[in-house]
């Protein structure tokens, strides 16, 4: 049977998937598969196991899981052991029971927007956070901060092309370049355009306010920028953002009334002597009243905390906990307009709802054991092995990669991944573009094929132009 003899086949599918890329599980990690499975079937290879380090999940690399989180966990899916098992602390059978209680069984459906127990501890953790209040009805939860980025961004799609301009042009998301590859995925998938700014590798991968303003100046004309996206500990780069520059991203979101999508996931992973989280609304709030004379002053408008519409998003895939595949997630949407509230809320309907199991672990994250309870000492303890194990290897990994000719790599101070950069002899590069690769693409392939060692190339995330690298 003919392809095109298909309903679904290549001329009738959506056409933004068909130029979708997604390096992190793309052609290099296919062809690792492949080799894991020649290695398993005794084929010799020059090595005899594959590293795997495509992908940030810790507990595939022999990350133990923290025993509150699986505990409770445990009972919220069989929850006779509450009551029949001795063996799990009061604090964990408290925790469980609370869930359980307020509708947190996982054979249960959810409300939209999430379980309201687990909406309130995710606000009182965010207060606790920053010091500002937080309103519960301001926090969604989602099966993993995935979700949510992409249900964001859906927003500001236009999807057909009689309706898909303004003045003429598609909505525009500025990036940060390196970006996780998601972003430029689901800006493709939704027929919007991105905008890259440039992450600075010569100030260990810092923001420039000049370089949003070179980005955004160049974008107009093209596109409508709408969306400013900034990663914050980076993904690939491993870089904890100053305040001084969140400040100025915030301002240059209210000069140009730009949507802030802080992806803040890695909030927990801070490693770095000096470098310390700061949240997006944190710092906002702080501007505002730092600034509250001179906006009087100036008749510059109502403040920061009032206009600048954000998106603030953690992860319980990421942090110390690093449980990736319960997919739990929250954002907290600040300053929406109440028609798009509705829009939003009315979109996020059609899902469903998001994971419990998901929601459960991320409950457990957000509102850990407290030092009066018998669990605290062994979280605390099981919590610092986990941040203290990633910090020395976050020192090893720049230490290595900056002993080896030809490599250099920016001190690790975030995240969980290194992105060193790689110097590549002009016979290499001008044999990949003979073969239609890009040149650290080649260099990829060629580390996994004859070391057995699997990293993402630098042209999948992006990279200035004549620079290369891998995560």
């Amino acid at each position: 049977m003919d392809d095109s003899e298909f309903v679904l086949n290549q001329s009738s599918i959506n056409p933004y998937i068909l130029n979708i890329e997604y390096a992190v599980r793309g052609p290099i990690v296919a062809n690792a598969q492949r080799i894991q499975s020649e290695l398993d079937a005794g084929i010799p290879k020059p090595f005899t196991e594959l590293i795997w380090c495509n992908i940030g999940d810790c507990h595939a690399m022999g990350q133990k899981p923290i025993s509150f989180l699986r505990q409770v966990v445990a009972l919220i899916v069989d929850p006779s052991l509450i009551e029949s098992d001795s063996h799990y602390p009061a604090d964990v059978k408290q925790r469980a029971r609370r869930i359980l209680d307020n509708g947190g069984g996982l054979q249960y459906s959810s409300e939209m927007l999430g379980l309201p127990v687990i909406r309130q501890d995710c606000a009182n953790y965010i207060q606790d956070r920053d010091g500002v209040p937080c309103d519960p009805d301001s926090v969604i939860l989602s099966t993993g901060a995935g979700e949510m980025i992409k249900e964001l961004l859906q927003v500001f799609a236009r999807l057909q092309p009689s309706a898909s301009t303004v003045n003429g042009l598609q909505y525009g998301v500025m990036i940060p370049i390196p970006q996780y590859p998601m972003y430029s995925a689901s800006i493709t998938q939704y027929n919007l355009q991105s905008v890259h700014y440039y992450l600075d590798e010569s100030d260990n991968w810092s923001l420039d306010l000049s370089e949003l303003r070179r980005a955004y100046d160049e974008a107009v004309g093209k596109c409508e920028p709408r969306v400013l996206v900034v990663i914050n500990p980076g993904n690939p780069t491993g870089q904890v953002l100053r305040k001084d520059v969140i400040e100025d991203v915030v301002r240059f979101a209210k000069e140009k009334n730009l949507f802030i999508l802080a992806d803040e996931v890695y909030q927990h992973n801070v490693y770095a002597e000096g470098a310390k989280f700061y949240s997006f609304k944190r710092v906002s709030k702080k501007i505002t009243k730092w600034l509250r004379g001179a906006l009087a002053l100036h008749r510059l408008g109502p403040e920061f905390s009032t206009t600048v519409q954000l998106a603030s998003l953690m992860s319980a895939s990421k942090g110390y906990a690093g449980e990736c595949g319960f997919r739990g997630g929250y954002c907290e949407l600040l300053n929406p307009d109440a028609r798009l509230q509705s829009l939003l809320y009315r979109q996020l309907a059609n899902r469903g709802c998001p994971s419990v199991a998901g929601q459960a672990i991320l409950d457990v994250i957000v509102n850990p054991p407290k030092p009066d309870e018998p669990s605290f000492a062994k979280h605390e303890r099981e919590k610092s092995q986990v941040l203290g194990d990633l910090k020395l290897k976050a020192q090893m990994a720049t230490e290595t990669f900056n002993s080896i000719p030809g490599m250099r790599c920016n001190p690790v101070q975030g995240a969980m991944y290194a992105f060193p950069s790689i110097e590549l002899p002009p016979k290499l590069i001008e044999e990949a573009k003979a073969k239609g690769m890009q040149p650290d693409e080649m260099y990829c392939t060629a580390l996994l094929e004859e070391k057995g060692v699997c990293v993402v190339p630098g042209s999948g995330f992006g990279q200035r132009p004549g620079t290369y690298h891998f995560r």
